[in-house]
């Protein structure tokens, strides 16, 4: 797969989705999270495993976890010839996701895609976005809830950063911009115990924004890549240059920080970039930006 086009640019709030079928479906991932597509192979049952969890397959000495879409959204199994495996990465883990079809690579701008609870679409629980296309309804999925519901001994969040160690980060304000309920929440609960208490919680990088323009006082953001209506490149970017908030320290905290990827966040501005699920590292990166700052 070929994603130089997309990766020389910075900040053009736009993706690149894979398009693929599940039952009567059409889903998108993003070309960022997927290392390749693969014909099925020899799946390996794994005792007490999750229900939406088919087993494990090898791929070139690694061992990945096999997830079913199909179980995850509810519709029968197919037997279709044409079945694939999506070979992703998110949160410095792979597994394979079992899909019936796979289709083509489409370009598109996050100003396009619609939050799950503005459509009524029934899913809600497991969707993140949704695109509207000429002649189809794409829905974007919630891969790390996904995964963290089939997998939760992968403990996307645990730090040893104790709240009662530094107080003073009490005193600091932080605007998160998070689109998966799911990881709010554990970045949420994850930073409170950490001793940062004061949050502004939002779900795409353009109520983030507003929130900044409204808001009296923020000391940082934390913000994901992948959102609806504004992506976290794109938010850092105007942040970066707007004459007002441009000395504003900005934080990527998201599952596609990669070294393809690191220098896009470098390019519009970032001041940090950490890939969850290291959030131990988010919280020492938060303390030197924000109590020990350098001039």
């Amino acid at each position: 797969m070929n994603n130089q086009g997309i990766l020389l640019e910075s900040g053009t709030n736009e993706l690149e989705i894979i398009l693929f079928s599940v039952g009567s479906g059409l889903y998108g991932i993003n070309v960022m999270k997927v290392r390749e597509i693969i014909q099925p192979s020899e799946v390996t049952a794994v005792p007490h495993a999750h229900q939406n969890i088919d087993g494990m397959i090898r791929l070139r000495e690694e061992i990945i976890p096999v997830i079913n879409l199909s179980k995850v959204i509810g519709t029968p199994v197919s037997e279709n010839t044409n079945e694939k495996m999506i070979v992703a990465e998110l949160n410095q883990r792979k597994m394979a996701f079992r899909v019936d079809s796979v289709s083509r690579i489409h370009r598109i701008s996050w100003e396009q895609i619609e939050k799950p609870q503005e459509t009524g679409s029934g899913m809600q629980n497991i969707t993140t976005g949704i695109v509207k296309m000429e002649h189809a309804m794409v829905l974007l999925l919630d891969y790390e809830k996904i995964v963290y519901d089939a997998m939760p001994e992968a403990d996307f969040f645990k730090s040893n950063a104790k709240a009662g160690e530094k107080p003073e980060r009490s005193e600091k304000k932080l605007l998160i911009a998070e689109d998966s309920p799911t990881l709010r929440s554990l970045l949420e609960n994850t930073l409170r115990d950490a001793g940062y208490t004061d949050l502004l919680l939002t779900e795409d990088g353009r109520e983030a924004f507003d929130v900044l323009e409204n808001s009296s006082h923020v000391d940082l953001v934390i913000t994901d890549i992948e959102m609806p209506g504004m992506d976290g490149h794109h938010l850092t970017k105007k942040i970066k240059e707007h004459s007002e908030y441009r000395a504003l320290p900005v934080c990527i905290f998201s599952s596609l920080i990669t070294g393809d990827l690191r220098h896009k966040g470098d390019r519009v501005g970032a001041d940090a970039q950490i890939s969850k699920p290291e959030i131990n590292t988010l919280v020492s990166e938060l303390d030197r930006l924000l109590l020990h700052p350098v001039s």
